[in-house]
């Protein structure tokens, strides 16, 4: 029995390692974003000050694990036996769950995750205990603080409310001071703006950072406490000067200092406090395992009244879980998802939204029109004019012929992101009220970017989805950590070593599966996020060899989806129907980036080249021409298959055999044409063009003799002319394609009412 018990302590162990993985993929986010979104400075720079902030904040942590025995139930109602089922459930839930957040780049507060994991375990224990010693229903009051829990989860939901109101009122009339030109006010108000965010930082770092310091007496932090308005008084000035000084004399942009001193600050104080998150409960599983050894009493018989005492953390186990922190800062790459999706909504500018709107949005972004409208009607003329003045965006600048790579936000914003933050959370902090880190970072980022008009009219909806989404995704955090912790908790409770191992082997699936699902997402990403953030021009030979191989890629993937849907409809087969639409799918996503890329794409063609940009637009008319007929005559044959209709009759299906060859070696010698850039030997594919299009015209003549001869059912002849003609569609937008770049190649670019009409 003690070697069972000791196997669960190790397990705990070890999941307290990938769980700090998890967890600091998916906080990285409150401490980041800020700073890559401005781009104070090189990334490295920036991966730098969080790694010393992080390894300070977990190494001189005093380890003060009490989440995890106090507060949300009663350890001295339960025995060991019971804790290790309950402890084992939250650490198996919360790597999964914050697992499966970091794959789809949300962010999520694992302070709630720890609380309603530990709350939905111990509820159900505690259900199952009520059940087998024949109490009532209400004996369960007992075993959780139900009071302290609602508290704590008040607490962090209101805080999203206010987050988000405090971001918008500190970003609004900090642009109304700086505007977007904010280099030429720091010289008059740096000194000022400076002096107050590096006050509220500091204090924040005093309050949050460092306040759980081994190194720091308990009489300091009282002190502070007692002398909170003399200090902020003394910091102001201390910090106020010193800017002032940097600014004038020496030329320093003190934004960018103010930006990593936050960041630094953040850092520390998530390494500091949320690292009892990770190994809080594992490190209360360890010190109940010790407790219960010492006693030799049975395990399902020792109360754990030992809980109730602190659990100091060994420093070794500090550093080590700075370390797992901080590489796992600079390796991971669902931490870099996480904040990207942060920075992608909060952005100025406009580009590829990774949300897509529905109705909640825009009816949002409806209501907000008219309230502007009413708004703006109070207000006088004036004050209109000065305001749309300071919110005019800046344009990037050009070097050498070359757009700037800009930010997605400047260092205004930054710096209101992060001391709003601090703010808040050191206010709650000095209050003992519980809040989310994650949860206030993210709503002062959304409200300062609100605030700041980065959501315009063609964004808004997008961004406000987005939002929602992230939102939503935070309730539906408690509701599965308490409802999957409680699952776990029973199962490993009446199975033992049987659950363990089960939910084990879970838990390696669910990662194995999550990391290639965001293997792929990151591919179609990347795709997007290098044209988003490339600036270098294009030549004209780049944009016709880029675009070609693209086209060849794309005309393999038809080739593929138009045989698998004939070849199930042949066949009967619906694993090839759904071949098929998985093709279908990837070249959905790949039109989808096109899209994205076109705007970014003409800005970028070279002054001289501009009438090149039309064959972006063009390219992606066509595709979507070629896409198109192809999913119809998809849906057609899935619509026969599914519905189980009478096949297609013995000629029917030997003609249809002979065009689909024709059609896909077709597909498949203009895919090679395009690979190879031969655009001048085009007669081979248009004769083979020719020869598809007199096949399909007789088939159709065919067709309708014998409807005429009431040889052919309606559904078989609907069937077979949605076929024919959307085949017709398609051969016709590929031949298209060869026409438009073999013109290009001869150097006369067509105009659109010529490409509207080809020569078949």
């Amino acid at each position: 029995m003690p070697d069972y018990f000791f196997i669960l302590v190790v397990i705990l162990f070890t999941l307290a390692i990938a769980d700090l993985v998890v967890g600091v993929s998916n906080d990285a986010v409150n401490f980041l974003n800020s700073a890559v979104g401005s781009k104070v400075a090189p990334r490295n720079v920036i991966m730098i000050v969080a790694s010393l902030g992080i390894f300070l904040g977990a190494t001189f942590s005093s380890g003060m694990m009490e989440i995890a025995r106090k507060g949300i139930f009663n350890p001295n109602f339960f025995y060991f036996s019971e804790i290790i089922v309950i402890f084992l459930a939250v650490m198996l839930t919360d790597i999964i769950l914050l697992d499966l957040f970091n794959t789809f780049g949300l962010p999520t507060s694992t302070t709630v995750s720890i609380v309603f994991e530990l709350l939905g375990a111990a509820v159900i224990v505690a259900l199952i205990k009520v059940s087998q010693n024949g109490e009532g229903i209400a004996a369960i009051s007992q075993y959780i603080n139900s009071s302290r829990a609602l508290t704590i989860i008040t607490g962090i939901f209101s805080s999203i409310v206010v987050a988000f109101s405090c971001g918008i009122a500190v970003q609004y009339i900090s642009r109304l001071l700086f505007t977007f030109h904010y280099q030429r006010r720091l010289p008059y108000l740096g000194g000022i703006w400076a002096g107050l965010a590096l006050t509220f930082i500091t204090y924040f770092l005093l309050i949050k950072g460092i306040k759980g310091a081994s190194f720091v007496p308990d009489a300091f932090i009282g002190w502070v406490s007692s002398h909170t308005l003399p200090l902020l008084l003394g910091t102001f000035v201390f910090w106020g000067i010193l800017s002032q000084l940097l600014i004038v004399f020496f030329k320093v942009n003190i934004l960018r200092f103010i930006v990593l001193f936050g960041t630094f600050s953040l850092a520390m104080a998530f390494a500091g406090n949320d690292l009892v998150n990770f190994i809080g409960v594992p490190l209360a599983g360890m010190e109940s395992f010790k407790a219960w050894q010492a006693s030799g009493i049975n395990p399902a018989e020792y109360p754990m009244d030992a809980l109730a005492n602190p659990i100091r953390t060994n420093t070794i186990y500090l550093v080590l879980a700075g370390v797992i922190m901080t590489l796992t800062l600079w390796l991971s790459k669902k931490a870099r998802s996480v904040t990207d999706t942060e920075v992608s909504l909060a952005r100025q500018d406009e580009g590829a939204e990774f949300f897509s709107s529905n109705a909640l949005a825009r009816g949002i972004v409806g209501f907000s029109r008219m309230l502007s409208k009413g708004v703006q009607w109070l207000l006088p003329e004036a004050w209109h004019r000065k305001t749309q003045k300071s919110f005019e965006p800046v344009k990037a600048p050009r070097e050498n012929g070359q757009k700037k790579d800009k930010p997605a936000f400047d260092l205004v914003r930054a710096s209101v992101n992060l001391t709003v933050a601090s703010i808040l959370i050191a206010f709650a902090t000095s209050l003992k009220l519980p809040l989310s880190t994650t949860y206030v970072s993210f709503m002062v980022g959304m409200g300062s970017s609100l605030a700041d008009r980065a959501w315009g009219r063609d964004s808004a909806v997008f961004r406000i989805a987005g939002v929602l989404n992230v939102i939503g995704g935070w309730f539906v955090t408690a509701l599965v950590a308490f409802t999957v912790s409680g699952l776990f908790a029973a199962l490993i409770h009446f199975f033992g070593p049987w659950a363990v191992g089960g939910l084990l082997a879970l838990v390696v699936f669910l990662i194995s599966r999550t990391y290639l699902l965001h293997k792929q997402k990151e591919l179609t990403k990347n795709n997007v996020r290098s044209f988003e953030n490339r600036t270098d021009e294009i030549s004209s030979r780049q944009l016709i060899r880029d675009t070609a191989k693209k086209m060849a890629e794309f005309l393999q993937f038809i080739n593929d989806a138009y045989q698998n849907a004939l070849n199930g409809l042949l066949m009967e087969d619906r694993d090839l129907i759904r071949e098929a639409r998985e093709d279908l799918h990837a070249l959905d996503i790949q039109n989808k980036a096109i899209k994205q890329k076109l705007y970014r794409s003409i800005q970028r063609i070279q002054e001289k080249q501009t009438e090149l940009s039309r064959l972006y637009l063009y390219l992606y008319d066509l595709q979507q021409d070629i896409y198109q007929s192809t999913t119809y005559v998809l849906e057609a044959c899935s619509e026969h298959v599914e519905n189980h209709f009478n096949p297609l009759s013995p000629v029917q299906s030997k003609k249809l055999v002979k065009a689909m060859e024709l059609v896909s070696s077709f597909l498949m010698n203009t895919s090679q044409y395009f690979h190879d850039l031969q655009f001048k030997s085009t007669e081979p594919l248009l004769e083979e063009q020719r020869r598809i299009v007199q096949l399909l015209e007789s088939l159709l003549d065919q067709q309708i003799n014998g409807v005429k001869s009431a040889d052919y059912s309606l559904r078989n002849s609907m069937l077979f002319f949605s076929i024919q003609l959307e085949t017709m569609d398609l051969i016709e937008a590929v031949t298209r394609c060869i026409q438009l770049y073999n013109q290009v190649d001869q150097g006369t670019f067509p105009k659109m009412e010529r490409m509207a009409h080809p020569t078949l």
